[in-house]
């Protein structure tokens, strides 16, 4: 394999962006494992006060990821994270008013290999989200196991993030005085086994959970596509039926995380590595879909918003994607 390497004479701002996007990796796929041994190992050592007193404090706090989490602003605003947002680069782009005395329930698709949209947008400030929709404050939902690890939940905290279960989500939407959102990315890691690039395949058609609570807490869904997002990485092939597949799955069913087996470029060359593309990606959030309250929905009732929610993604789909490059020919699949 022919390896192409980066020119020598990169502007620093590259070297920047790339930098920061080496950073978001590693703590994505390495800085849990870092902060368990550096927990343990602390205990071995003449600091062991320090994890002895982390974990009475993890004691004490270990319900904040399902009580609206901890975000810190001046974290969210680094930039460090403009500099991520410029390395694709990522944008935000709004279709609709969202009106701060309300909450929100947020669909975001595609998930992507590393939802790389979802972060930028909703649990930085680098894209303005802040400015774009005033008054409101985003919570992106993320598996509940990554907050049962010492130190790193802290770190998942202060971007906003928390817990991926029916108590953390009822605690963001039943909050008073409205302006919060909560950002659900509903294919879930299942998803990220069918992110190739061009793909436009959405796990969707049966998941109707975050219907049905939003049917339960009266609030408007908001369905939101990320264009772009399944560019950023190749992936080993892995159709359905296939051996690996089916040990992703199982893999799946063990671990709740996906494995997906992906690749793109490295630092300093352009041929191999876990670094993504340098992919435009431009999340479109679209109009919010009014939801009558309703505490014990029936089946009906949640097919019929489920329907509704599927046909206005479709919409927001095609009205956009000729400005995305994405061909006439293509739309969305529901599996």
């Amino acid at each position: 394999m022919k390896v192409e390497f980066a020119p020598l004479c990169v502007p620093v701002q590259r070297r920047l962006q790339t930098a920061s996007v080496v950073q978001w990796v590693f703590s994505f796929l390495g800085l849990a494992p870092c902060c368990i041994a550096a927990f343990i190992a602390l205990f071995f050592t003449r600091f062991w006060l320090i994890s002895a007193l982390y974990a009475a404090w993890w004691f004490i706090d270990r319900e904040k990821p399902r009580r609206g989490g901890r975000r810190i602003p001046c974290l969210q605003k680094s930039v460090i994270w403009q500099y991520m947002r410029d390395y694709f680069p990522i944008t935000l782009v709004k279709t609709a008013e969202l009106d701060p005395r309300q909450n929100y329930l947020l669909g975001f698709h595609p998930h992507g290999v590393l939802a790389a949209g979802a972060f930028i947008n909703f649990c930085t400030d680098a894209s303005g989200f802040s400015k774009l929709f005033p008054g409101i404050t985003s919570h992106l939902m993320m598996l509940s196991l990554w907050f049962r690890i010492p130190f790193f939940r802290d770190y998942l905290m202060s971007g906003g993030l928390v817990s991926s279960d029916k108590e953390s989500a009822s605690y963001v939407l039943q909050k008073p005085g409205g302006g919060n959102m909560l950002a659900i990315i509903v294919g879930g890691a299942q998803e990220a086994l069918d992110a190739h690039p061009g793909s436009c395949t959405l796990l969707l058609k049966n998941r109707k959970g975050f219907v049905r609570l939003a049917i339960q807490h009266g609030t408007p869904l908001v369905p939101v596509f990320s264009f772009g997002e399944n560019d950023l990485f190749e992936q080993v092939r892995n159709p359905k039926g296939s051996w690996l597949r089916q040990i992703q799955h199982w893999l799946q069913q063990i671990m709740g995380i996906s494995l997906p087996l992906f690749h793109a470029r490295g630092i300093f060359q352009y041929s191999f590595g876990l670094l993504p593309y340098r992919q435009p990606i431009h999340t479109v959030v679209g109009k919010p879909i009014p939801v009558k309250k309703k505490h014990r929905p029936s089946e009906e009732e949640v097919d019929q918003v489920h329907q509704k929610y599927l046909n206005e993604l479709c919409n927001l789909f095609e009205e956009h994607k000729a400005k995305y490059n994405i061909p006439e020919d293509r739309h969305l699949e529901f599996i």
